[in-house]
């Protein structure tokens, strides 16, 4: 069964109305027959029908054992987290998304957990982080924002072999373009408010388990912290999910144009797209992804932000916003935006540049898109009295 099919018939119609569309089940509460004699549900914190629905459809779609709804993809991370002790250790990919970077120094550091960053696009770099402590790999595959490859099936062995669980954060490929767990992960997570939602109207995190083990341990905490997401939002990210395949196809296009057509540049000084020959980690992208993703990101011959925030006030498609995965064009300066919380020094060291600009390439059409970004460049430039 191809994918667009699998996703539309893992959404069964209704048993009790055959409605098409997953109903949205707003309750709190549910009548029992008898004390502790219900339905299957007692309490909406701890199961809901639209809920249920979500997380076996994303659990079917990563090919996992058990799925879980969150408020937001950091609920959904904190949760990874609070599998570990006071203690454990964490190697993580060194170019991480800021949140979670708050979250693990922030949050976990003072709880007694320690992170070790390292830089995962080669697998010698996590066996020689790991520690005998060390209980959790963390990656992200494509990254935020400058779109490094881990080969996830290498890092997984490496893991295994000092009893490490492996977690993929997804969210840059989706389901539609790579699936962690056939490649060995343990876990995967999700901010659903980019991909799988798509539609930028919902703030949403997920995770997907290998084993029931591990999802009895997840829906242990899901229950008792209670950071869940309601059914209204269950329903949105449902009613993203079953477009996926088909616009993770177009944002992949798009953004290969898009690169393709900033390397011509004289402006631009590097490029960040898996899809490019060129990158570091093309033939390993090539190996675990089906599309290269929706993300370019790119930096410029001028390093200095004062140039990049003239560029990204100057487009008139691309909106600057923070997120990304919606079907319109947005655009961030990460080292003032989704990046700001990470010490300068440790940002550029991971390759955030303080010219880096993150493209969200969008559904749009591409030639629409590359003459929006070509005249901001132009328009950049002159200002900036810079030969291009």
């Amino acid at each position: 069964m191809k994918e667009q099919t699998k996703i539309l018939h893992s959404i069964p119609a209704d048993a009790l109305t055959g409605a098409i569309s997953t109903p949205i089940y707003q309750t709190s509460t549910y009548v029992q027959e008898a004390p502790g004699i219900n339905k299957g549900y007692d309490y909406s914190r701890t199961n809901n029908p639209t809920r249920a629905a979500l997380e076996q459809l994303i659990a079917e779609l990563e090919g996992g054992s058990n799925g879980f709804a969150f408020a937001s993809g950091l609920a959904a991370i904190d949760a990874v987290i609070k599998l570990l002790s006071a203690g454990d250790e964490i190697v993580a990919v060194n170019d991480i998304y800021g949140g979670a970077f708050r979250l693990f120094t922030h949050i976990y550091r003072k709880l007694g957990i320690t992170v070790h960053y390292a830089d995962t696009t080669d697998a010698t770099n996590v066996a020689a982080a790991i520690t005998p402590k060390t209980k959790l790999i963390w990656i992200e595959t494509p990254t935020n924002p400058t779109l490094k490859i881990s080969d996830i099936r290498a890092i997984a062995k490496t893991a295994k072999a000092a009893s490490c669980l492996v977690c993929v954060d997804n969210t840059f490929a989706s389901p539609a373009a790579q699936k962690p767990i056939e490649l060995g992960a343990d876990l995967v997570v999700h901010s659903a408010t980019k991909y799988l939602a798509g539609h930028s109207d919902v703030i949403a995190g997920l995770v997907v388990t290998r084993t029931k083990e591990l999802g009895e341990k997840i829906k242990f905490i899901q229950n008792a912290s209670g950071a869940i997401l309601g059914p209204f939002d269950s329903w949105l990210t449902i009613r993203g999910i079953e477009t996926l395949p088909l616009r993770v196809a177009q944002h992949s296009r798009n953004s290969q144009a898009i690169a393709d057509f900033l390397t011509t540049q004289g402006f631009v000084n590097n490029v960040y797209y898996p899809g490019l020959a060129t990158h570091p980690n093309h033939a390993i992208a090539r190996q675990q992804q089906k599309y290269f993703g929706g993300v370019v990101s790119f930096d410029l011959r001028i390093d200095e932000t004062a140039v990049a925030t003239q560029l990204v006030q100057s487009t008139r498609y691309f909106k600057l916003a923070e997120s990304l995965g919606g079907v319109k064009s947005l655009l961030c300066l990460p080292c003032e935006m989704t990046h700001k919380s990470i010490p300068a020094a440790i940002r550029r060291q991971s390759g955030v540049s303080d010219s880096l600009i993150r493209l969200s390439v969008g559904l749009e059409d591409a030639d629409d898109l590359i003459e929006d970004l070509s005249t901001a460049i132009k328009k950049t430039a002159r200002n900036f009295a810079i030969l291009v």
